[in-house]
């Protein structure tokens, strides 16, 4: 039988997708053994978001998170996740420098890289930047629907990311967007394309077809496959697991992962989501709007933020509809972090002003600008493009430039001179209260041991849940009934 190889993102995309990146160190390290010894390829468990996350929110040293992992991960190699248009926003050469030495000193292994617009140039310079330190690149070809977005361009983006010989790599599907059709049809050719190196797949449960799409994926020689575990897989995270592997069994195919390594950790997490009143992953139904608006489920959810703190929750509907001409007035960016948030905030803006582009957000600017890559100049709208640009906001924004700094000068900006190199990296992410704030705790966290669900668990969730007026629970040589 030939063999599927499992990536786990339950500790990077799992918690991201569906927890906002609220899962904390004490509650990753119990599991850790159980990760390590289930048989994975890899596990991802960081992007450069997490950097802030944790020491402004969670109060969390994540290179110490990091660190701890690693001295648990005996087996099994850790993985980062780089996405958006580079790694920190603006980006100064000696800082992605600075990023990748300290990731690989922590314990980072690999990296899937990524570019909002699959520029084979960004691709090069992320590639060569991890690699520089030992880090592993692997470069995601983000799958996208648009005009733009043809079977030719993704042949085309294949052969370019081969030539750069990154040591993997992957068709990314942030939306879910991808079908069982359409991976018939991209996989055979994708793969014909790739001078050998093996292409994984990473593909969402936004529109429900995740799980389909990966079995489509591996009958046409895809042997890597991204799962998370539950309560942290389904829905806007990647497909189960234990759905995944079933169903390649089933299919004829070898899976050497360990489930009964895994039910320990679904159950821990699961415990860990009733006690924090944290989201359970389900299967979606079928949903073909999300082809049509393509704006990513988190950020849904922050489109509707956005429009309740105005009084215009019920506007959402209209801010979907309308973001669907924004992107196509934007020359169709691939809707995946940070370029989706661009368009769904100019979106909601539209739908409150009730006039288009009649207020701009600073970003649209900056896009408009050039500032976050693509071809602007060709595939924006030409109409649109100039109300944007034409307002005083953009003449002040147009005169901003972006000066190389050496490590001697940020240091003395940033009053950095004498501290460690993961310190002045904090110092030059975030506000100083808030680093303050974490080094205060003196990397001490809360532990969450004993993951086994007990009944008292299940009943006050059931409880909860239930639409009825009762809860009934059996197994052999048990049974209750509450009503």
């Amino acid at each position: 039988m030939e063999k599927v190889r499992m990536v786990d993102v339950t500790l990077r995309d799992g918690h991201q997708s569906l927890w906002a990146e609220r899962m904390t160190t004490g509650m990753m390290l119990p599991v850790m053994k159980d990760l390590d010894d289930a048989g994975f390829e890899a596990l991802e468990v960081l992007s450069p978001s997490f950097l802030v996350k944790c020491v402004r929110e969670l109060k969390e040293d994540p290179f110490q998170r990091i660190r701890l992992l690693k001295g648990l991960a005996k087996k099994t190699e850790l993985r980062a996740n780089v996405g958006g248009l580079n790694v920190f926003g603006t980006d100064q050469p000696v800082m992605l420098d600075l990023f990748w030495r300290i990731m690989k000193s922590c314990g980072i292994d690999e990296v899937r890289i990524s570019d909002s617009w699959n520029n084979p140039k960004v691709w090069k310079i992320r590639a060569q930047a991890a690699s520089k330190h030992g880090v592993k690149p692997i470069i995601n070809i983000t799958y996208s629907i648009s005009p733009n977005h043809t079977t030719d361009y993704y042949v085309k983006c294949t052969q370019e990311a081969a030539k750069l010989k990154p040591f993997r790599l992957c068709l990314k599907d942030p939306g879910g967007l991808l079908t069982p059709e359409r991976v018939r049809e991209l996989v055979p050719l994708m793969m014909s394309k790739a001078k050998g190196l093996e292409i994984e797949l990473h593909t969402h449960c936004s529109t429900g077809l995740g799980p389909l799409c990966v079995l489509e994926a591996v009958k046409h020689g895809i042997r890597i496959v991204n799962t998370a575990i539950p309560p942290l897989a389904d829905d806007a995270s990647l497909p189960s697991i234990f759905n995944v592997t079933s169903n390649l069994r089933h299919l004829g195919f070898a899976v050497d992962i360990d489930l009964t390594r895994l039910k320990p950790v679904e159950a821990h997490f699961t415990r860990i989501a009733m006690h924090e009143k944290l989201p359970i992953g389900r299967p979606v139904e079928y949903d073909y709007s999300q082809y049509i608006h393509q704006v990513p489920g988190g950020m849904i959810s922050n489109l509707r933020n956005q429009l309740k703190e105005v009084g215009a929750e019920d506007k959402l509907p209209q801010a979907l509809e309308e973001a669907v001409q924004v992107r196509a007035d934007f020359g169709y960016p691939i809707m995946v972090t940070p370029l989706s948030q661009f368009v769904g905030s100019q979106a909601a803006v539209n739908v409150m002003t009730g006039k288009r582009y009649e207020q701009v957000t600073d970003q649209s600017i900056r896009f408009a600008l050039g500032q976050f890559g693509g071809n602007v100049e060709v595939d924006m709208n030409p109409v649109v493009r100039e109300k944007i640009l034409s307002s005083v906001r953009a003449k002040e924004l147009s005169k901003e430039r972006f000066l190389v700094r050496n490590e001697d000068e940020l240091r003395a900006d940033l009053n950095a001179k004498g501290l460690s190199d993961e310190d002045f990296l904090f110092r030059y992410l975030m506000r100083r209260e808030d680093i303050d704030r974490m080094r205060a705790l003196n990397g001490t966290f809360k532990r969450y041991d004993g993951a086994a669900l007990t009944l008292k668990d299940v009943l006050t969730h059931l409880s909860k849940a239930a639409k009825g007026n009762s809860v009934h629970i059996s197994k052999p040589g048990f049974n209750i009934t509450l009503r």
